[in-house]
């Protein structure tokens, strides 16, 4: 019964929302939390990442990176295998992090980022001896840790503040007295950043230190941002890099390019001026060429990376993958200076790719994932060896990232086995693929559903639909926290890429540019359909949730149907118009997402705003946002319950203390909220004695 027939009967309580905080319902009375993934299993879970060959070429080091329960956070060890997968034992293992390796160009040395005296400094290893020393006493973390080509310096990238500024500051306080601290005065655009709150003064800047240790000095200056992949030039006398030093680049978000930087004078060369962003520059082995990524900027809401070619001085550029309708990323350069090796989406999946200085492409593997925890995006990391084979990060679906090796002939082989402690004993279906017809133009629709453990096809399972955020992102078939624990508490699980979704091509994607959310909803449906089709659906359980971008099309379906029994609106936007001037990225919204500024077309704001359809809600609605998030803010959230308590609509917020948009930062804070959505549902769900 709806808040709008009874609302004298509803008491609100945030805090009865969630169950018995380690044990959910499961699927089946033989069925034990023992064999299921539960929330104390977050706690445990680990993932390979960053693999990087080694010196004598026939090991890999990679970051075990795990979850702490002690401090609710994520740890980075550095660990090794051999490319045979016969030996595995850590390099540095410890409560410390240890991330961010690179060699020396000669393989003597090893450079890394360390927190195990305290705050995190760039640290050199000798490899013939094992002995580190730490080479930076600096007060922000570094981080792009790149070798001079004789191994004598190290360039970095790190924050630099500066002073904050003020137009006002009161006489000084009596001895004793305790005053408000002062006034935050501020004139930046973008002033705040999710993840971290308010910007404060400063920026990014590169810095170059000796690599035995010593003083670092800062080659960059002014009031732009400099760093990302830093690649010195063969003679050691200049760094290139990507940086966007427009006047206007507040606005103009993605106008970056590629620029040298003299080491000894700080002196600036642009190599490119193209509209949209050029970035991730590498020089090949042999110093001759730049790669890099980039796109001429069209306007639209989704674009896809290139990558490009040139000489060192910016002349004769080529672009080897014009013909590829995929964005291009994580670019490595063959040993011989042939060829580079890049990753890319398709049809839900991360993919490893070589193309040779002629644009002939040829695929290595379509199997990354596995690093993204909480839910089921595209991820993935590689490396290929200078014989052509690639080690990757690798996605089975019911696992987080392992590491694998594919050989020139397609073989795979599995190096590691991280989390078989935890897993091997318990029951857990793998993503299946389903492909839907979309009712709006008949299009084809990938989505993919997850069982719970000792499905049956004979019963009747309620459902849910979980939607990904961006709009402009991906699912794929991945290991996913909360898709998992979905599914162990008895549903049925569907998710999808509606369009607008990357990894189907830049027309599908921009099926929604400037119309956001529109038949995106038909497609969304339609997959729930689809399932339902299958013959194992309670009609009468059908549920809804998505975050971000999924938030938006979760209150959007919600004000457009009342087919579900409940919703969970995490993070969403839900007022374009108070978007502006509050998210993180308003700058960039208002450019790409609109025609135009939402004072001067307030209708276009509205019409695509999931408030306007408040009025049509009747779902029992719960909205969920990080205390912290800046990206969709915490008022976007008030908003909407605000409405839905006036709507007389059944409905409970809840706010993750300590969390920006990236709930799943900490593992506790994703449990509460897989916990709180299950619940929730639970709360609504028809059973056959009702």
């Amino acid at each position: 019964m709806s808040l709008k027939t009874k609302i004298s009967g509803l008491v609100l309580c945030l805090g009865c929302v969630v169950a018995v905080p380690y044990a959910f319902a499961t699927t089946d009375a033989s069925t034990n939390d023992n064999q299921v993934i539960t929330y104390q299993d977050l706690f445990h879970l680990e993932y390979a990442a960053n693999p990087l060959i080694m010196p004598d070429g026939d090991t890999v080091l990679y970051e075990r990176r795990s979850m702490d329960i002690m401090t609710d956070s994520q740890r980075t060890n550095l660990w090794t295998v051999s490319l045979d997968g016969s030996t595995h034992m850590p390099l540095m293992s410890s409560m410390a992090n240890h991330s961010s390796a690179v060699f020396s160009p000669d393989g003597t040395k090893m450079a890394y980022l360390s927190s195990k005296e305290g705050k995190t400094q760039i640290y050199l290893r000798d490899m013939a001896t094992g002995n580190t020393a730490r080479v930076t006493d600096v007060n922000m973390t570094p981080n792009s840790l790149s070798f001079s080509p004789d191994g004598k310096q190290l360039a970095f990238a790190m924050f630099t503040p500066t002073a904050a500024k003020s137009l006002f500051t009161l006489p000084a306080k009596p001895p004793g007295a305790e005053w408000a601290e002062e006034a935050h005065y501020i004139d930046q655009t973008l002033f705040q950043r999710d993840g971290a709150g308010m910007n404060r003064p400063g920026n990014m800047h590169v810095y170059v230190v000796p690599s035995i240790g010593g003083t670092p000095r800062q080659i960059t200056s002014g009031e732009h941002n400099y760093g990302g992949q830093l690649s010195w030039t063969q003679a050691g006398d200049a760094i290139v890099m990507s940086a966007n030093i427009r006047e206007d680049s507040d606005f103009d978000v993605f106008n970056s390019d590629i620029i040298v930087v003299n080491v000894a004078d700080g002196s600036l060369t642009k190599l490119t001026s193209e509209t949209g962003p050029e970035s991730n520059p590498h020089l090949s082995p042999n110093g001759k060429l730049l790669a890099f990524t980039g796109y001429v900027d069209n306007g639209k809401s989704s674009q896809i990376n290139h990558l490009f070619v040139m000489n060192t001085d910016g002349s004769d550029m080529k672009d080897l993958t014009p013909e590829l309708d995929r964005s291009v990323g994580d670019i490595q350069w063959a040993e011989n200076s042939r060829g580079l090796y890049f990753s890319y989406d398709d049809a839900g999946k991360k993919n490893v790719a070589y193309v040779n200085l002629s644009g002939k492409r040829t695929l290595k593997t379509d199997a990354l994932g596995g690093q993204s925890i909480g839910r089921p995006y595209t991820s993935g990391d590689y490396v290929a060896t200078d014989d052509g084979e690639v080690v990757f990060t690798l996605s089975t679906g019911d696992r987080p990232a392992d590491l694998a090796v594919v050989d020139k002939r397609g073989n795979v082989t599995r190096l590691t086995d991280l989390n078989g402690d935890i897993f091997d004993h318990k029951v857990m279906n793998k993503p299946e693929l389903l492909t839907v017809k979309s009712s709006f133009d008949d299009r084809e629709l990938l989505a993919w559903i997850v069982k719970p453990p000792m499905f049956d096809p004979s019963k009747k399972y309620p459902l849910i639909l979980e939607i990904h955020g961006g709009p402009h992102t991906a699912y794929g078939p991945e290991f996913s926290t909360e898709v998992q624990m979905f599914a162990a508490a008895g549903y049925v699980v569907v998710y999808g890429n509606p369009r607008g979704s990357t990894s189907m091509g830049t027309e599908f994607a921009n099926l929604i540019d400037k119309n956001y959310p529109s038949e995106d909803y038909n497609d969304l449906i339609d997959m729930v359909d689809g399932v339902i089709a299958q013959g194992y659906i309670d009609e009468r359980n059908l549920f809804v949730t998505g975050g971000s971008g999924g938030g938006v099309l979760t209150a959007w379906i919600i004000g457009n149907t009342d087919r579900f029994a409940a919703a969970v609106v995490a993070k969403p936007v839900i007022n374009w118009i108070s978007m502006i001037g509050t998210s993180d990225i308003y700058t960039f919204m208002a450019r790409y997402w609109f025609t135009d500024l939402p004072w001067n077309d307030v209708d276009q704001y509205w019409q695509r705003s999931p408030l306007r359809l408040v009025g049509n809600v009747t779902t029992p609605t719960m909205v969920l946002t990080g205390e912290l998030d800046v990206r969709t803010p915490m008022t976007e959230s008030e908003q909407y319950y605000g409405a839905l308590r006036l709507e007389g609509v059944e409905s409970s917020l809840v706010r993750i203390q300590g969390a920006y948009h990236g709930i799943a930062a900490k593992p506790s804070n994703l449990g509460r909220k897989i916990g709180n959505i299950l619940a929730w549902f639970d709360k609504y769900k028809t059973t056959d004695e009702e």
